[in-house]
């Protein structure tokens, strides 16, 4: 019997995404890093111990029917409740705020990492790895990248250039998969381009303005606006870009910092009290904390409820900044702006949210379409 092609080339797919994941939680030490140094315990053999103690088993079983009953509901009696179409029609209006809100949320922390001195995560230290004069120039790099994100200048060059910045600098230091966010959020801004405010926009008007000095020497803003048109096909997918780079980050931040690394997550629980908040076991505090990220990162991947997902991710990060108040906020301006843009645009195509009836919302010229 012959396999057909198809089913052969989605379980190479399959393999490869498998694989991929493999290797990256390996290196994962996310941001509990920054502010414990507890040695880690053996992940995988603490987190079966945990959710095999009868009482924890009991409670996390508990807390996932009750979770699963209320997404059922939730699903049930939407399409009966009018003031998610009045919120939909409200998110329209911001769409084209969208790549604006993108280069804020990449070009604030790359900024901030080029004077700090770190490369795209604060647990790839220039200082580690670096001779003096590399250092000052890969500062300088990330401070350009985010100066001209910031300002929208040659904004889908610098994108660009960021991606490649990104792919080199994990190739080199494995833990830059802990700012994996970048991914996504560089693909779309060089998709969208630079939107408004801009100096793009500007320096595009008075290039298209007949009379002026500047259009008749400026060599740049005809050629964009031709790769602008052949890009924009592909501006419907920046929602499916981002939900899904955002939900694979959240994937691989629960498996490798706490279900298989638990140690810092326990020196966090330790080190601020919290089993004096929740009066449970601190396996309990890291291990429900692990399947809560794995739990909204799976919604976002699949779109499913991916607007109250992304609400509450943002929720997930205030909570973390505010309660954790030596965890470094640069470290989390990337996952805002990318929860916001997803809270924005909605799942897109290609989502269970679509699929379930859920239609594109009218969308401005340029922008991509909104999806609940």
């Amino acid at each position: 019997m012959t396999v057909p092609r198809a089913y052969t080339r989605r379980a190479s797919l399959l393999v490869a995404v498998l694989t991929l994941l493999a290797v990256s939680v390996r290196p994962v030490v996310a941001h509990v890093r920054y502010v414990t140094e507890n040695p880690p315990q053996e992940g995988l053999q603490f987190t079966i111990e945990v959710l095999t103690d009868p009482a924890n088993a009991v409670l996390f079983g508990g807390v996932g029917l009750l979770a699963t009953a209320g997404v059922g509901a939730f699903l049930w009696v939407r399409p009966t409740i009018p003031d998610f179409e009045v919120l939909r029609s409200a998110l329209a209006e911001y769409l084209t705020y969208v790549p604006w809100m993108l280069r804020l949320s990449m070009g604030l922390p790359l900024v901030g990492a080029g004077f700090i001195g770190y490369i795209f995560s604060p647990s790839v230290m220039t200082a580690d790895h670096l001779g003096a004069a590399a250092q000052a120039e890969v500062r300088l790099l990330m401070i350009g990248l985010g100066f001209f994100l910031l300002f929208g200048l040659a904004t889908r060059v610098v994108a660009l250039v960021g991606l490649l910045t990104y792919v080199a600098s994990l190739a080199f230091f494995p833990r830059t998969i802990l700012a994996l966010e970048y991914v996504p959020g560089l693909l779309a801004i060089f998709l969208l381009g630079s939107g408004r405010p801009s100096g793009d926009h500007l320096l595009s008007r008075v290039a298209s303005s007949p009379g002026t000095y500047y259009s008749r020497i400026d060599p740049v803003h005809a050629r964009a606006r031709e790769l602008q048109q052949r890009l924009d096909p592909y501006t419907a997918y920046v929602p499916v870009i981002l939900r899904v780079g955002l939900g694979v980050t959240f994937v691989l931040l629960g498996l490798g910092e706490k279900l298989l690394n638990p140690g810092p997550g326990l020196g966090v629980v330790a080190k601020y009290d919290l089993t004096s908040i929740v009066p449970v076991d601190p396996g309990v505090w890291v291990v429900g904390a692990g399947l809560a990220e794995i739990a909204f990162g799976l919604l976002l991947i699949a779109g499913l409820l991916t607007r109250a997902t992304a609400a509450g991710a943002f929720v997930l990060f205030t909570l973390t900044l505010f309660g954790l108040p030596d965890d470094p906020v640069l470290a989390h301006i990337t996952l805002f702006g990318l929860a916001s843009a997803v809270f924005t645009l909605g799942a897109g195509p290609l989502s269970l949210d679509a699929w379930l009836g859920r239609q594109p919302t009218s969308r401005p010229e340029g922008t991509p379409a909104a999806t609940d």
